[in-house]
């Protein structure tokens, strides 16, 4: 049996210039992080006594006889990719919701390939992880999403991501003091807006007209080296939270599903309560709100969302992790057994007790 854990993610800037379609021709690069909310997959051979051959349990149930079958498309993709035709079992587990954007799909896959390399006795390096997700979701899912996400739950940690025009990926970890990224994390409030999206469907909505956008997404772009620049330096990190603000009214201009009524009076309450700046984390449409607010601040705007969730968090820095491995028994022998003949019943299938001596009496 193996366990992974990998960490859902923030990303502060950057977004839309992380998918294919602009970066092959402009480059890329956003900042984000991790955070200590995780993605868990508990995968393991399942042992030949059952009527299915693959057990997915996550919102759903699947239990079928072949891969493709399986109705989660990330678990049916990523089965089918690596080739397993042995019975597996695998169970999710999330700290957050699914479609929220926080990158817990992206997260799932990351999740589910390491520990399916790590069941099969591999170890993977993080590119590698990185590059297999992003695969997976755009080329074999067709999946309109960037690639960002699947970078940051593999490398885990504050980074820098550089998309390159010939494909290639650089992570820089950023070169923060510790004080400094924990000033950053106490300025910060995650709120869930309880609206559900799926990120694919938000960014085709600008993806199809990207010829249009060039000016929004070249001043995202140009909002990460300004945010470096703040977060290396030493002045007051009210700048950090204006720079979100800009970012986001950058981002609401990329496509009107983006953002909508109900988000906007949400935002604009907590610019009202003191935050200073924000954004929807992910693609936009719903999801978790993210607020850059002053400490002091942050009492009036956790009064003002009191019917929302709050989500406390920290940064992580580990990236998708095997949290525990334990080899299994092979069941080879049972196998070949059962191929040549029906399932015995428990009792016909059980070895017989043996037959007790009886002891003598002395008279």
């Amino acid at each position: 049996m193996v366990i992974s854990r990998t960490p859902y993610r923030i990303s502060f800037f950057g977004g839309g210039t992380d998918y294919p379609a602009w970066y092959t021709k402009h480059g890329g690069e956003v900042i984000a992080t991790t955070i200590d909310k995780y993605c868990y997959l508990t995968c393991r051979y399942l042992p030949p006594f059952f009527e299915h051959k693959y057990r997915i349990v996550y919102s759903k149930i699947d239990c079928t006889a072949t891969p493709e079958q399986i109705s989660h498309p990330a678990a049916r993709a990523v089965l089918s990719h690596l080739g397993f035709d042995r019975g597996l079992e695998i169970h999710h587990d999330g700290d957050l919701p699914a479609r929220s954007g926080m990158g817990s799909s992206s997260s799932f896959t990351i999740g589910l390939l390491h520990a399916l390399y790590a069941l099969r006795g591999s170890i993977p390096s993080k590119m590698e992880l990185a590059k297999t997700g992003i695969f997976i979701e755009q080329n074999l899912l067709r999946e309109t999403v960037g690639s960002q996400d699947q970078v940051s739950a593999a490398f885990g940690g504050f980074n820098h991501i550089t998309f390159m025009k010939n494909g290639e990926i650089s992570v820089s970890p950023l070169p923060v003091g510790r004080e400094r990224i924990m000033e950053l994390n106490s300025y910060l409030m995650l709120f869930y807006t309880g609206i559900m999206r799926t990120s694919s469907h938000v960014s085709k909505a600008f993806i199809s007209n990207l010829g249009n956008k060039k000016q929004e997404l070249c001043a995202l772009r140009g909002c990460v080296e300004k945010s470096i620049s703040i977060l290396t330096g030493k002045s007051d990190l009210t700048s950090f939270g204006k720079l979100l603000h800009r970012s986001w009214e950058l981002k609401c201009g990329l496509s009107s599903q983006v953002s909508n009524q109900a988000i906007r009076r949400l935002y604009a309450s907590a610019l009202d309560a003191g935050a200073i700046g924000g954004k929807l984390v992910g693609a936009g449409g719903g999801g978790f709100m993210l607020l850059f607010v002053p400490p002091k601040k942050q009492a009036a705007t956790r009064e003002r969302f009191h019917n929302l969730i709050q989500v406390p968090f920290k940064f992580e820095f580990s990236g998708s992790q095997i949290i525990f491995f334990d080899q299994e028994k092979e069941y080879s022998s049972v196998e070949k057994y059962w191929s040549n003949r029906t399932k015995p019943s428990f009792y016909e299938a059980a070895e017989p007790l043996p037959e007790k001596k009886k002891k003598s009496r002395r008279l």
